[in-house]
Order: C-alpha cells, then sequence, then structure tokens
C-alpha cells in the first residue's frame, strides 16, 4: 500500500524529465522531435510505451543506478570527442602553418634572377597566393575546433563534478532506506523469537521444573512473566522500526529519489545535447573549411567576369612558355652584336692556279671518308680467311665453370666457385660448387674429359630402410609411438647444437652440407633410437648440418609447432604494442598448445635462449633466431605480411623465456 500510495502521489505531482526516445530531443508536450511529419504518430506510440517502462526503472531501486552508469557513458563520451578535437586542431593548425612557410619560402625563391621571369612568374605568384589563402582557412578552422574542444572538455567536467554530487546524495538516500529495513527485519526476527518462547513457556507445564536465572532458580511463571516483558519490548522495539523505515521509504518515494531523478536526467540531457552542438558546429565548420578552400581553388564566376578572381587552374593554363623563352632570348639582343662574316677559303695570290687545282681536287676526295667514319659501337664485318677462329666476347669473357654439367633443378644448390671445389682423396670435405647463371639461347656445356666424383644427393637412401620414419609425422604420433613428449631428433640435435655448436659463427642461419643433411635423415628414419650425437663423428663434424636437419624437421610436420589452429591467435597477440600486455597474451596462447607441442617449444625455446646468450661469438641474437625460426616454428602464411609477425611471435617468447617457461 505504501509503495501504491507513493508512486500515486509522484504521478500526481507531475512528470519527471525523460531521456531522449528513438535518439531525438525530449518534448514537454510528449513526443519527440522527429526529422520528418509524417513519422509522427508513430514516434509518439513508441515513445508511450517505452515511457512506461522508463518509469519503471526509474522509480525502482535501480533506478539512480541506472542514470549514473548512463550519466557516465554520457561524459565518457563527451571527453572522446573532446581528444579528437583536440588532436584534429593540432593536425590542422601544423598542416595550415607548414604550407603558409612553404607559401613564404616559394614566394622569396621566384623572385630571384636564378628562376624564370615573365608570365611563369606572375603567374606562379598568384598560385602561392592561392595557396595562402588555403593556410589561413586552415589556421581559421584548427582555432575554431580547438575552442570546441576546450568548451567540451569544460562541460565534460562540470558533468562530472555534478554526477558525483548527486551519486553520493542519491544513493546515500537509498542505503539509509536499506539500513533502516534490515533493523526492521532484525527486531522483527528477535521479536518473533521471543513470541515463540513465550508461546510454548505459557501452554506448557508450569510445574516442570525450575529455570535457573543470574540471581538463582526461577518458577515457570517468572520465566513465563520475563518472557512476556521482552517480548513486549521486543514488539514496541519492533513496531518502531518499522514505522521508521517506513517513514524513510515514504520520504525517498516521494522527495528524495524523484529529486536525484530529475537532476540526473538534467545532467544527462545537458551534457548529450552539448555534445550534439558540438557534433553540430564541427561539421558545420568542415563544411565551410572544404567550401572556402573549394572557392579558393576555383571561385564563381561573377557577373563582371574580369573582376573576379581566377581558378586556380585558369592560373597554371596562362603561363606561356613560348612566350616566356622569346622574352628571355630577346633580351639579350644588345649583347649579341653584329654578325659574323660568312667563313670561306682565300687562297693567296702567291699561289699559282697549277697548285690550287690539285688543292681543290683533294677535298671532294676527302668527304666520303669523312661520311662513312665508323661510328662508336659499329663493327665492321670484315672478312675472315677461311679456316681462321675468331674469338667472340660471349667466349672470352665465360668463366671456367663451362667444363661444369649443369645439373638438374632438383639437385642441390652449391655455394663457393669451381677453384674451391676439392675432390675425393684430397682429405678435406667438398665445398660444393656454385652453379653458374642461366643464360638464354647458350649451348648445353660439354663433358669435361676427367669429370669429377659426383656427389650422391639420393635423399631416400635405399641403403637405409625407413623402418620407424621420424619425417613427416606429426608430434602426436611420435608420441603415442616413442612415448617421448619431445622427439628424440629434436632432443639429439639440440644435444649436439648445445655440446659442439654454441660458438659457432651463423648457427641455424649458415646451411650445412646437403649430403650430410640426407644421410642423418635416412639414419633418423631407420631408427632413431639408435642415434648419439654425443659423438661429432656420428654427424661427420658438422654442426651445422645438425641445426639445417632441425630447422628440416620443423618444416615438414604437418600441423606447424604453433599450429594451425593457433596461427591467427599468435598474430593478433603480435599486433599488441605493449610489451608486457603482448608477453601476457602469448603467454596464455602458448599454454592452450598440445602436450607434446608444450614440451617441444619449450625445450626448443629454452635451447635458443642458450644460443643468444652466446651472440657475442656465433652472431645469432634473438631477432636473427627469430628470423630464422618464424615461418619454420608457425608455418608458411599465404599473407606475405604475416611474415613479420611471425618474426615478433618468436623474439617477444626467447626475451621472455624464464616468464613463460620455467627452467629445470
Amino acid at each position: 500500500m505504501d509503495n501504491r500510495d507513493s508512486l500515486d502521489r509522484s504521478s500526481a505531482e507531475g512528470p519527471h524529465p525523460m531521456p531522449a526516445t528513438d535518439g531525438y530531443p525530449y518534448n514537454p508536450n510528449g513526443d519527440s522531435a522527429g526529422p520528418d511529419s509524417f513519422q509522427q504518430p508513430q514516434l509518439n506510440a513508441s515513445g508511450s510505451e517505452s515511457s512506461g517502462a522508463v518509469d519503471v526503472v526509474l522509480q525502482s531501486d535501480i533506478g539512480i543506478n541506472t542514470l549514473l552508469t548512463r550519466l557516465k557513458q554520457s561524459v565518457a563520451s563527451a571527453r572522446e570527442f573532446a581528444a579528437f578535437l583536440k588532436k584534429r586542431s593540432t593536425l590542422e593548425e601544423e598542416h595550415a602553418q607548414g604550407l603558409k612557410k612553404i607559401c613564404k619560402s616559394s614566394h622569396e625563391s621566384s623572385r630571384r634572377p636564378d628562376n624564370r621571369q615573365g608570365s611563369y612568374a606572375q603567374h606562379y605568384d598568384e598560385v602561392i597566393g592561392i595557396h595562402d589563402r588555403l593556410a589561413d582557412n586552415g589556421v581559421q578552422f584548427a582555432l575554431s575546433i580547438h575552442q570546441m574542444h576546450e568548451d567540451l572538455h569544460d562541460l565534460a567536467a562540470n558533468i562530472e563534478r555534478g554526477r558525483k554530487q548527486w551519486k553520493q546524495t542519491g544513493l546515500s538516500a537509498e542505503k539509509r532506506v536499506q539500513d533502516s529495513e534490515a533493523l526492521m527485519e532484525k527486531a522483527k526476527a528477535k521479536y518473533d523469537s521471543l513470541a515463540d518462547d513465550y508461546d510454548r513457556a505459557r501452554t506448557g507445564d508450569k510445574q516442570s521444573g525450575r529455570v535457573f536465572g543470574l540471581k538463582g532458580p526461577k518458577s515457570a511463571a517468572q520465566h513465563e512473566e520475563d518472557l512476556h516483558r521482552k517480548m513486549q519490548a521486543a514488539d514496541s522495539d519492533y513496531a518502531s522500526k518499522v514505522q521508521t523505515a517506513q517513514s524513510q521509504r515514504q520520504e525517498l518515494i516521494s522527495t528524495q529519489r524523484p529529486q536525484a531523478v530529475k537532476a540526473i536526467l538534467d545532467l544527462i540531457n545537458e551534457c548529450d545535447a552539448g555534445l550534439t552542438l558540438q557534433l553540430q558546429k564541427f561539421a558545420s565548420f568542415n563544411e565551410k573549411l572544404l567550401l572556402g578552400n573549394g572557392l579558393c581553388v576555383s571561385p564563381l564566376k561573377g557577373q563582371n567576369n574580369d573582376r573576379s578572381p581566377r581558378s586556380l587552374r585558369d592560373v597554371v593554363f596562362q603561363i606561356d612558355n613560348t612566350h616566356d623563352l622569346n622574352s628571355y632570348i630577346s633580351s639579350f639582343s644588345s649583347r649579341a652584336g653584329q654578325r659574323p662574316a660568312d667563313i670561306k677559303y682565300q687562297p693567296h695570290p702567291t699561289m699559282g692556279q697549277s697548285q690550287q687545282g690539285p688543292a681543290t681536287d683533294a677535298r671532294p676526295q676527302m668527304e666520303p671518308n669523312a661520311h662513312t667514319t665508323t661510328p662508336p659501337g659499329t663493327f665492321h664485318h670484315t672478312p675472315f680467311p677461311e679456316n681462321t677462329r675468331v674469338p667472340s666476347p660471349a667466349q672470352n669473357q665465360r668463366p671456367e665453370t663451362d667444363h661444369f654439367p649443369v645439373q638438374n633443378p632438383g639437385s642441390q644448390n652449391y655455394e663457393g666457385s669451381p677453384r674451391q671445389q676439392t675432390f675425393p682423396g684430397s682429405g678435406v670435405a667438398p665445398a660444393p660448387p656454385q652453379l653458374p647463371q642461366p643464360q638464354l639461347s647458350s649451348p648445353l656445356y660439354s663433358q669435361p674429359p676427367n669429370p669429377p666424383t659426383p656427389v650422391n644427393t639420393d635423399l631416400t637412401h635405399p641403403e637405409l630402410p625407413p623402418l620407424r620414419p621420424v619425417f613427416g609425422l606429426s608430434l602426436e604420433e611420435l608420441l603415442h609411438r616413442d612415448g617421448s613428449a619431445i622427439p628424440l631428433l629434436v632432443y639429439q640435435c639440440l644435444q649436439a647444437v648445445e655440446l659442439f655448436g654454441l660458438d659457432v659463427e651463423g648457427i641455424y642461419r649458415l646451411s650445412g652440407s646437403a649430403m650430410h643433411i640426407s644421410k642423418l635423415r635416412a639414419i633418423f628414419d631407420n631408427d632413431p633410437s639408435q642415434v648419439d650425437f654425443r659423438n661429432p663423428e656420428s654427424f661427420f663434424h658438422d654442426v651445422n648440418s645438425v641445426a639445417g636437419l632441425l630447422k628440416q624437421f620443423f618444416r615438414e610436420l604437418p600441423d606447424p609447432l604453433f599450429t594451425h589452429q593457433h596461427f591467427q591467435d599468435f598474430i593478433e597477440a603480435a599486433h599488441i604494442d605493449d610489451d608486457v600486455t603482448r608477453r601476457d597474451s602469448l603467454h596464455a596462447i602458448v599454454n592452450s598448445l598440445p602436450d607434446p607441442n608444450y614440451a617441444t617449444l619449450r625445450a626448443l625455446t629454452l635451447h635458443l635462449y642458450r644460443v643468444q646468450e652466446h651472440s657475442a661469438a656465433n652472431r645469432m641474437n634473438s631477432g636473427n633466431l627469430a628470423i630464422c625460426f618464424g615461418p619454420t616454428l608457425m608455418g608458411n602464411s599465404s599473407n606475405i605480411a604475416d611474415a613479420g609477425w611471425q618474426v615478433r611471435v618468436i623474439e617477444t617468447i626467447l626475451h621472455n623465456t624464464y616468464q613463460i617457461f620455467d627452467d629445470d
């Protein structure tokens, strides 16, 4: 009844200001101001329905909290737009000032004598003047939106102060009512308990025994009288608590809550209206800026076209290059002087006519030679005698690799020159030669009389059948077959590198011998349990081949070590700029990897961390290692831009090795 009376009283006092419905400002007449008049009936219908729901929420216990949350959102939006306006004004100010500086320097440079003059200089000044007016428009726009930023920032600060004030006032009133109701419930519980005790004492056996009190034993009648007295005291206390709670609840519903709701609604409407006003001003200023710049570049044609300013296009098209060139050349006419006399042959009078004949006859004979002089770069096709071999430039410049056979595309690429190749029997491991550059339309090279012993590059090695293959199997299959979370190949390779390769320059970057890698692969595919890399003879004293074998194993996994499932998660985590947040995100994704993948990644990461600790000797820091292992561990992506993020994932994990993995 009390709540119903309070609702009737509050409704009789008059409607409280409600927030805008359907995105339009609230109208005291009960409707929303929509953009189109024909939509008004629909807006009234929806507004009446939402108004009833709004009243229910605002007059409930959660009304003040709901409005405070909404007001906090309005303040946050106002501050966000104010920050945007500040950054935009800074950018516009920098752009405008930079444009004015360029205009000033260009205007001074155009006046220098070493630049073009004439129509170009005149119209170029007009072009600079147009840009100067564009800069003035930009400065004015920057000042305007900066003032908007300050106004909006002040508005948000004032609204935030009001929000804190009414938060304390409204919530404290709600808290007082809740406390009084809690005291009322506590008094009621005490009253009910004493009433039950009194009822049992009144209806029970009065001569059954005696009750012991602080001053001695009490009879049943005395105990009943004490309970009756306590029950009456509890009843009066309960009644007073109920009356207090009712009065505070009535005051809250009738006065305090409507005041807080109205004040908070006013703050919300003020903040939203201020933000909307600034947005409208921002749109207007943008239109004004663009229109002003457009009129500077291409002004409207008035009735008197001669006096109206010309557009940038018209100014540029008025430049007359031919006239400027002719004017510049004609300005030097006073320095040109008179035209010199024609040059002609004048024989000396002492020369006789007989001597003049051969001299004049000799000139025509020299003219053909002058016209047939071979220009640079032209070759005469001078006939050579038969059986004479003329060496061509291509033959003179052909390297000594002509005598080596051309290998097929599937063969292993080699590095080094043919001069460095050592043939069997020399006691030194052969250094693979570098293939010559392919030449179009060049014939195949002939076999040398004594070709070198061919290198066995057969990757299958039929002499060692793959009884227990390692390559091409997933980590789950290797775990089920071998019973080890870390594959035996990975364990042996990490052991060999840590024993013999930590101080080798370029470890994991330099590729080993393809022949050694193929032999080691065949050995592991035959029986990996028989391999012991603690003896360097087992990997031919070539630790780079061991490193290449390890990377080849990870490249040929059906599912990469970081798994296809989590690839996009790792890439998204790599985009995080904050180092700690990026580390924590990668840590969470690493923990979600399957067990064999997690164990293998942990062993590899701890190993690579020890490798980078020796970077002073091996020149392989975390960045270089990340470049080597990024696509190898995460798999090749169709998006080439992901390569950089893959490297960042590996580098972050290496930098935080002991934060992600424990060292035991």
